[in-house]
């Protein structure tokens, strides 16, 4: 027979003191209480020789705070969203913080299940790589005081905390680099979304086409068919057999394309000036290694820890709200290298 979970309660009774002096010391308030550190010890170490355990679900009613936050991403197998979300899991633990992850495989209808059911669950806070229809969504967390912080992509007419990066001067210094070692036909491979990021990504890459005088060759994937990218690469090296460089906007289509040349045309591996938007392990592995945009992983998280520790901790105030934008580094290898 299971025994009784020991209760506060039953440690006020046992060391003769008050139930909410017990309470104050074990959710870490004996100072602010002026509660002396003997007694706070002695509560401690009893807690702890008797295994008490908090009910969590009890305590978050009380105090309104479930300690637990989530992290929605794309797809947390992802390089860049999975060591991301590392990152932010080891710094918000050491804030107090759990991490609940999932992905919304950029589908609607998911991503609004997943905020509703955790929403429900009265988690502290969401961090979202967000769907491309969820705007009124995120707006209802925001309207009913629940902290948000977008991340990676955001709606432009809505006035929501964000941590990205400036893609528009990422992929504009990729380009550049690539002219600089004589590339002059480059051509961009990228998705038909319309998203923050993606739009940011073309729009660098046209800003930097424009400004050397060259001519834009640009592969865009419909977004419902990019299982079948390689095909669409295929045959875009076949019709465009002038291109002397490619510029992809993600690294999950560049590693597309790196099979493309390796099955169809290893020369190409060689001969072409090769940029992938994100880094990925096997990229240092190539034989001809690849260059690439990395993204500043640490510096992301971090902000996007010191954004949502200050929305959960000024709940009351005034709504003011702040978009980081963060400068990315070109990691130049042998495949952006004059040939």
């Amino acid at each position: 027979m299971k025994s009784k979970p020991v209760s506060i309660k039953d440690i006020a009774d046992q060391l003769n003191i008050s139930i909410s002096t017990v309470s104050f010391v074990l959710n870490g308030k004996a100072e602010e209480k002026h509660i002396s550190k003997k007694l706070t010890q002695k509560v401690l170490e009893y807690a702890k020789l008797i295994g008490y355990k908090p009910n969590q679900i009890a305590q978050s009613l009380r105090t309104g705070r479930s300690k637990i936050l989530v992290f929605m991403v794309e797809d947390i197998s992802s390089s860049f969203f999975s060591k991301l979300a590392r990152i932010f899991e080891d710094m918000i633990y050491k804030k107090g913080y759990k991490v609940i992850f999932c992905s919304n495989e950029n589908n609607d209808q998911k991503s609004r299940e997943l905020i509703d059911l955790f929403n429900f669950r009265q988690v502290d806070g969401f961090i979202i790589v967000p769907s491309p229809g969820i705007k009124d969504t995120v707006e209802d967390l925001i309207n009913y005081n629940i902290p948000v912080v977008l991340m990676d992509r955001f709606f432009e007419d809505l006035q929501c905390n964000y941590v990205g990066i400036d893609n528009v001067r990422a992929s504009n210094d990729a380009v550049l680099h690539l002219t600089n070692n004589s590339f002059k036909n480059i051509g961009f491979i990228t998705t038909t979304s319309n998203q923050s990021q993606m739009r940011d990504r073309l729009n660098g890459y046209d800003k930097a086409i424009f400004e050397c005088g060259l001519k834009p060759n640009i592969l865009q994937i419909p977004e419902n068919e990019l299982a079948g990218a390689k095909e669409y690469i295929r045959d875009f090296f076949v019709k465009n057999t002038y291109l002397d460089s490619v510029f992809f906007s993600t690294n999950y289509l560049a590693q597309n394309g790196l099979e493309v040349f390796k099955e169809n045309d290893y020369v190409l591996l060689k001969k072409l000036g090769i940029i992938s938007f994100e880094d990925h392990d096997m990229f240092r592995l190539c034989p001809t290694s690849i260059s690439c945009v990395s993204l500043p992983l640490s510096e992301i998280s971090a902000k996007l820890m010191e954004t949502m520790l200050s929305l959960l901790e000024n709940r009351n105030e005034v709504k003011s709200f702040q978009k980081t934008i963060l400068k990315t580094e070109l990691i130049i290898r042998d495949s952006s290298l004059s040939k």
